[in-house]
């Protein structure tokens, strides 16, 4: 069946995924109480969704893990080869599999059992998301501020002030001169939204401010990144992916002498 293409603006249209029915029913009926969302269409495998996705077009799917046949993972990843691929929200019992999930451009990862307020939030993204202009024309704002939840109160921190990212389950930690902060913004959005304010990512934990850099180091048969000492916060060696090494050292000399034959 042909999918289709007409959407409502301003309506999300979602396709809920997960085995076990009781399971399915309840994220559905979370789904349909938030205000965003529009048509939400049900599946209880990856076979299922695959049939739903060809029949109608979304622009998210809110998906289980571990499912029988393909899993979560592996569905994920067929839908990151879509032309225009929908968001994609894990909901799981699992907490060990958000880096592969945040790897696969995850917008959020939910844990079960699931609370309102956290899939409000991913909805939240997910239609802020949808309403951002798109890459070619987005512009990286250079005063952006990340609101930071302490005690109760929030405060505001400067991207500027911010030398490295790690992944924290389904969270990101800013590292700034005063400290570390955590966040409810997952490492695979701050690398897309920071690229152009000088960010690289390093490895599938790891975010660095180029600013920051003063090295790479070979350790054994590895690079690590070498960071200078900022504030209260000491000099920092982070692993380097070996897929990375080529891209970090890119950003860092863009345009590197080229050595000239003597004559």
């Amino acid at each position: 069946m042909t999918q289709t293409t007409d959407r409502e603006p301003g309506v999300l249209r979602v396709l809920a995924v997960d085995d076990e029915k009781p399971a399915l029913d309840e994220l559905v009926y979370l789904l349909r109480a938030q205000s965003e969302v529009g048509e939400i269409y049900a599946a209880g495998d990856a076979t299922a969704a695959l049939r739903e996705l060809r029949a109608h077009a979304v622009d998210a799917v809110f998906l289980d893990i571990n499912m029988p046949g393909l899993d979560g993972m592996e569905l994920a990843g067929i839908l990151s080869e879509f032309a225009n691929p929908p968001a994609v929200v894990f909901v799981t019992a699992h907490d060990d599999k958000a880096v592969a999930a945040f790897d696969l451009g995850a917008v959020d990862y939910l844990l079960k059992p699931l609370r309102e307020a956290r899939l409000a939030e991913a909805v939240r993204r997910i239609a802020v998301g949808r309403n951002a202009p798109p890459p070619e024309t987005a512009r990286t704002d250079p005063n952006e501020v990340i609101p930071v939840e302490l005690g109760g109160v929030t405060t505001l921190v400067d991207r500027a002030a911010v030398s490295w990212v790690e992944a924290d389950g389904d969270y990101a930690r800013l590292h700034t001169g005063s400290g570390s902060h955590l966040v409810r913004i997952p490492l695979s959005e701050l690398e897309n939204r920071w690229r152009e304010a000088g960010f690289v990512r390093v490895h599938r934990s790891y975010l660095v401010a180029l600013r920051q850099v003063t090295g790479l180091r070979t350790v054994g048969t590895g690079t690590v990144v070498c960071l200078r000492a900022e504030g209260d916060s000491p000099a920092v060696e982070l692993p380097v992916a070996r897929r990375q090494v080529k891209e970090l050292k890119q950003r860092l000399v863009p345009n590197p002498p080229r050595n000239r034959t003597p004559r």
